[in-house]
């Protein structure tokens, strides 16, 4: 390995040591929400596809009044179908939750494939930095098994899955962090 790679390495532990609370607090905080999430899956379910169907309709306002201003712009007519989509898609997860819950799940599916996979990715680059890598990996498996768990089940899972998987996620992710922030806090200041 050169100098400059050994340089960088030092300098990321550095800042990893640094920072070992910051990962406990929000590890904890997580594993907080994880719990909750759990404990009432379905209220879990459907504050999260109310909490979508809101973001797509502040997003679709904010959006429309943009593309309202911008009546030259190229792409005006495509900007405004799409920020109108967004303003019905929302009123609509809001108005009926219950209907947005089976799309939602499925798109929760798809999040946790991506990030059980990006986690098992970024354990593997932990693995030269921390001792306790492991608790990564464990959390993208564990993505991966509720994805699994999700696709068992379909379209029956959808009226607890949302809640139950986000709140396994989140406590996972947290303990992740927890570990974490422990071996930080055991590295050296180099």
């Amino acid at each position: 390995m050169n100098r400059e790679t050994e340089t960088l390495r030092g300098q990321l532990a550095a800042i990893i040591h640094a920072h070992w609370k910051l990962f406990l607090i929000q590890g904890l905080f997580m594993m907080g929400l994880g719990l909750v999430a759990v404990t009432l899956s379905q209220i879990s379910t459907l504050a999260v596809e109310i909490l979508v169907g809101w973001m797509f309709f502040v997003g679709g306002i904010f959006r429309l009044l943009t593309v309202l201003r911008s009546r030259n712009a190229p792409g005006f007519w495509w900007s405004l179908v799409t920020a109108a989509l967004a303003l019905v898609l929302g009123l609509i997860l809001i108005a009926q939750p219950q209907q947005g819950v089976l799309t939602l799940t499925l798109a929760l599916a798809i999040m946790f494939t991506i990030e059980g996979i990006a986690s098992i990715l970024i354990s593997l680059d932990f693995r030269q930095h921390l001792a306790n890598w492991g608790w990564t990996l464990l959390s993208g498996i564990i993505d991966l098994v509720l994805v699994y768990l999700i696709w068992q089940g379909w379209p029956g899972t959808a009226a607890w899955a949302i809640g139950l998987l986000v709140g396994i996620n989140m406590l996972f992710f947290g303990l992740a962090l927890v570990m974490t922030a422990i071996a930080a806090r055991a590295m050296n200041r180099d």
